[in-house]
């Protein structure tokens, strides 16, 4: 057995698909509107939702910060993994995203589970207080991932859990010349997240990779 046995391809990606919990009747449609609403179709695979649900209930979270809202896919998927009085609250920049992810709070299952708080990731991030969350997952502007990782370190405390999303910088991470200005951005990342002592880390090469880290 080497240290690296295979090569992870689009077959695996495909595997994995095919082998994990997919997305309910609801969740097809959420993404259905959120297309004809023009809203990106950039939210993760359900796959990616499978492996933090698990990693939330594993670490019995209760309070999840997210930085990224969009359609509200992600924030729906990670309070299915908390217990009932469990709470997302997810920060969102665009009123126009926050208004639809709202709506479909609203008629989900975890109603009552999801609060979506409007403005700067880096500014809302502040008035949050220390050692107030078990977890944090990081979705939005790639530039700013630092300023965030810094507050959710801050905010989650030690053994908290630290999700990142696109440490494959949307499949141009080798790329030469990237035609994705976020890349370079997510690169710079890895590298900060890769040097840091108090947080042990690995990307999980699940959906556009998925920085997985625990604080120490």
């Amino acid at each position: 057995m080497t240290d690296n046995p295979c090569r992870v391809t689009q077959r695996h990606y495909d595997y994995v698909a095919q082998r994990t919990r997919g997305d309910d009747e609801f969740l097809r449609a959420l993404k259905a509107e959120a297309e004809k609403a023009g809203i990106p179709k950039i939210w993760i695979s359900p796959a990616q939702a499978s492996l933090m649900q698990i990693l939330l209930k594993l670490r019995g979270a209760k309070r999840v910060i997210e930085v990224g809202t969009l359609a509200g896919y992600s924030a729906i998927q990670m309070a299915r993994a908390l217990p009932a009085d469990g709470l997302v609250t997810t920060i969102e920049l665009e009123p126009r995203h926050a208004d639809f992810a709202e709506a479909w709070v609203a008629k989900s299952d975890v109603k009552g589970k999801v609060k979506v708080l409007r403005g700067k990731g880096a500014d809302v991030l502040k008035t949050l207080p220390a050692n107030s969350a078990d977890a944090c997952f990081l979705d939005a502007d790639k530039e700013n991932y630092p300023v965030y990782l810094e507050q959710a370190v801050r905010i989650c405390g030690k053994g908290g859990l630290v999700m990142a999303d696109n440490a494959f910088a949307f499949g141009q991470l080798f790329a030469e010349v990237p035609d994705e200005s976020g890349v370079h951005a997510v690169r710079r990342f890895n590298d900060v997240m890769a040097a840091r002592k108090d947080i042990h880390g690995v990307i999980a090469p699940i959906g556009d990779g998925c920085w997985v880290g625990v604080i120490e």
